[in-house]
């Protein structure tokens, strides 16, 4: 996951994704970007995709979180249901 190197308590790093076409940034923890990265090869689908999906569920939400939130929300969620 990450480098054990790496502290787990690194502040976010803003990273530029694409969505539907347009850019955006997300700011995530080193250890969230790995999960997601790894999430990506797990599905075998770009992580560009990903994020898609991941934020075409939060904007159905009742109460939509950020993106970045949604992110971490669902990487928890994914682990939970054991396809860490």
């Amino acid at each position: 996951m990450t480098n054990s190197a790496t502290p787990p308590y690194h502040p976010p790093v803003k990273r530029s994704v694409e969505i539907a076409g347009h850019k955006t940034s997300i700011s995530l923890e080193p250890i969230f970007w790995d999960m997601l990265c790894e999430a990506a090869a797990a599905e075998d689908v770009p992580i560009n995709a990903l994020v898609a999906r991941i934020d075409e569920e939060r904007i159905r939400a009742e109460t939509p979180p950020g993106l970045a939130g949604a992110i971490r929300i669902w990487l928890v969620g994914r682990r939970k249901e054991g396809n860490s």
